[in-house]
């Protein structure tokens, strides 16, 4: 065996070689693509929506007042970003992307019976808590999947799927 080999390349917890590249990987590659269009998908709902049940549901006639679930959203989702570097040398991927998607369980039934606006205030900070997890994670295992010299392919392709999937169902009234 060649130590000099075994001491450079990269290898799994059973002490395999560990192959980097999309076509090497690409089953577990698509599959962190889909997530993300699921992530992207649910956002771009919510974006339509939730201003239509704060008008019509609630009674809401600010802007702001409207908007609010968005700023919620986006703080959690920059406060997530912010910590995942240093929740990711305490915590594998796989249990930072679990994480995110169980902490985002509770956001379509909080939506659907929210009993009052502050509901969905709240349930937009644990969408932004799963976004900022689920989004994360799933670049970064991409990267992980494809080796440091594809990053940005990894980047590009999470970036698309995740943000076409939002505007596909993101639709104006």
């Amino acid at each position: 065996m060649n130590t000099t080999l075994a001491a450079t390349t990269p290898t799994d917890a059973s002490g395999r070689p560990v192959r980097l590249g999309l076509r090497e990987n690409w089953p577990q590659f698509s599959l962190l693509v889909v997530v993300n269009v699921a992530v992207g998908g649910l956002v771009g709902l919510e974006r339509t929506t939730v201003p239509l049940i704060g008008t019509d549901t609630f009674g809401l006639t600010s802007d702001l007042a409207v908007f609010s679930f968005i700023i919620a959203f986006g703080l959690a989702k920059a406060m997530t970003n912010l910590a995942a570097g240093a929740l990711t040398a305490g915590f594998r991927r796989k249990q930072l992307l679990v994480a995110g998607w169980l902490i985002g369980i509770p956001v379509p039934f909080a939506l659907a019976w929210a009993p009052s606006w502050g509901w969905i205030v709240a349930a937009n900070v644990l969408l932004g808590l799963n976004r900022g997890l689920t989004w994360l994670m799933t670049v970064n295992m991409k990267i992980d999947l494809v080796g440091p010299s594809r990053r940005g392919l990894a980047t590009g392709l999470n970036e698309a799927a995740g943000y076409t999937a939002v505007g596909v169902t993101a639709r104006h009234r």
